[in-house]
């Protein structure tokens, strides 16, 4: 992996030509998924943590590799088993006996871009030791606090919950997770090409790094200047307000996450070329920001994502 030297005196339009260039470059690895790729950079450049759902094989560790790649990060992947410990995650300190004292070795959640690989088939315990490191960018352990490295960005996988053998995640952690996307099933053309290409896994060793850990940084603080008008935020506090109507969900959408949409949103127009805010970047972020944070009232026979659509339709875009 090539390392990218980056300086703050870089002009923008360099950095964002890079930054297009490793979009371009994961959507060459993962074909036909132009839309959730470009929702994971929108995530990583709002300083959030991304949740990817779906069933084994469509790509979900890849995405996660690629990201790695292309933004010139350290990468680590935790596999979580129902026998993972909390000290397989964050590290453990060792006693050397002649020296008379404890060292301390970290564990995979040291990297800029981590990979929690089913998340959902571990314990409760071992899937709260997330919780810190993503919602604070540090771990304490022993009574002492180390930081996390910057940029620091989880990418967590789930199976669907209705496998067996898997713990579903608590709305606590759930709600530290940005967005939450789906890759889904090629469709018919992209599967004949994957069927027909280059495998994925070889295309990937040969991809270089776009960028590195410090242009993340600074894009991240180029995208939150994107504007958004007092009209956009109107529309904003009201799907919040709608949100929190007890006819689409038993709760609304927190303070919190309407600052990560406004977050993100600014970002996804960043990415698209913007230097402002338009409704549809709004309805583009909300189902994915809102998805992993909503539950149905009972009684409710339709999916999460057909009663976003159902409440983004009763909001009036300004």
């Amino acid at each position: 992996m090539t390392d990218v030297s980056v300086s703050s005196a870089e002009p923008i339009s360099d950095r964002k030509t890079r930054l297009l260039q490793a979009e371009a470059t994961v959507n060459n690895i993962i074909l036909g998924k132009n839309q959730q790729v470009k929702l994971a950079f929108s995530c990583l450049l709002a300083g959030g943590h991304l949740l990817i759902e779906d069933l084994p094989g469509v790509g979900k560790t890849t995405l996660a590799h690629a990201l790695a790649t292309v933004i010139g990060s350290r990468y680590q992947r935790i596999q979580f088993t129902s026998d993972l410990l909390p000290a397989d995650i964050l590290g453990v300190s060792i006693y050397h006996r002649q020296e008379h004292r404890f060292e301390f070795h970290p564990g995979p959640i040291f990297a800029e871009l981590v990979l929690a690989d089913e998340v959902n088939r571990a314990t409760p315990k071992s899937q709260s030791a997330l919780l810190e490191a993503m919602a604070e960018s540090q771990v304490t352990i022993e009574g002492k606090t180390y930081q996390l490295p910057k940029p620091f960005f989880v990418i967590a996988t789930q199976n669907p919950l209705d496998l067996v053998g898997t713990f579903p995640l608590p709305d606590s952690q759930l709600d530290r997770f940005l967005l939450s996307i789906s890759l889904g099933f090629p469709s018919p053309e992209v599967e004949r090409e994957l069927l027909t290409v280059r495998d994925r896994a070889s295309v990937l060793q040969d991809t270089q790094a776009c960028l590195g850990p410090g242009d993340v940084l600074q894009l991240h603080h180029d995208s939150q200047k994107t504007h958004v008008s007092e009209a956009l935020l109107d529309y904003i506090q009201a799907l919040l307000a709608e949100s929190r109507n007890g006819r689409w969900f038993t709760a609304g959408l927190s303070p919190r996450a309407g600052i990560a949409l406004v977050q993100c949103c600014r970002s996804f127009a960043f990415i698209s070329g913007r230097a402002f805010v338009i409704p549809e970047d709004v309805k583009a972020i909300f189902a994915a920001l809102a998805r992993h944070r909503m539950n149905l009232p009972q009684g409710v026979d339709i999916s999460v994502d057909e009663q976003i659509d159902s409440l983004l339709s009763q909001v009036a875009i300004p």
